[in-house]
């Protein structure tokens, strides 16, 4: 039976007129794998905003995974996330000028959920291909961590059977052409992308290997 994931991809923020998440989402709409299908929705970089169009998806696809994709600048490899906690403090303004300094995401939810992905066999296949990755311990304050925190409490308490969590990527190249930041190509992030959604819908089980990190 076909599986169906869903992955979501952020505007542009701040002083980039490119999201690495936005131009991933693009190339994956659509795509089938071994019985997986991916299909796709932009999200606004909006704290709240985010989390209503997700939801607004997962109630119209009806995926069996969620996957949301965010920019991680100065990251040198594709990051699955562990954690997501119950904190908006945001460095810069989101793209409707929002700038919540130590407010807590949900007034009732608990102070942090786990990703239901395997990210470690996530990671390891990624690996296996060739992309540079490795579990992050730390999706941020802002609004990639608020829309992880909202995706799962949204899932833990109306779609427990769907199974969620976050991905930061690195900036694409055409990013770093003047500030020398790391970068992965597009290619290479699509790919990795691809093999996290078909690990997700396919391996129910994470496996135990050394990957902690400091991010």
């Amino acid at each position: 039976m076909r599986k169906k994931v869903l992955v979501t991809g952020f505007e542009p923020f701040g002083n980039d007129t490119i999201n690495p998440a936005l131009e991933a989402v693009k190339q994956l709409e659509g795509v089938v794998i071994d019985e997986v299908e991916i299909v796709t929705q932009v999200v606004p970089t909006v704290f709240h905003e985010s989390i209503k169009a997700a939801i607004k998806a997962i109630k119209t696809h009806e995926p069996d995974v969620v996957i949301c994709v965010g920019q991680a600048g100065g990251r040198t490899q594709i990051t699955p996330e562990r954690i997501a906690i119950n904190v908006d403090d945001a460095r810069i303004p989101d793209n409707q000028k929002n700038q919540p300094i130590d407010e807590p995401i949900s007034e009732d939810g608990p102070a942090a959920y786990w990703s239901t992905l395997p990210i470690k066999r996530i990671v390891h296949q990624m690996r296996k291909d060739g992309v540079p990755a490795s579990v992050s311990n730390t999706a941020g304050t802002y609004v990639c961590n608020h829309l992880f925190y909202g995706l799962m409490h949204y899932l833990t308490n109306h779609a427990p059977q769907i199974r969620g969590g976050f991905i930061h990527i690195p900036y694409i190249p055409e990013q770093t052409v003047e500030n020398g930041s790391p970068s992965l190509s597009l290619d290479i992030i699509v790919s990795g992308l691809k093999t996290a959604a078909v690990i997700a819908a396919t391996e129910k089980d994470d496996i135990r290997e050394i990957g902690g990190t400091t991010h």
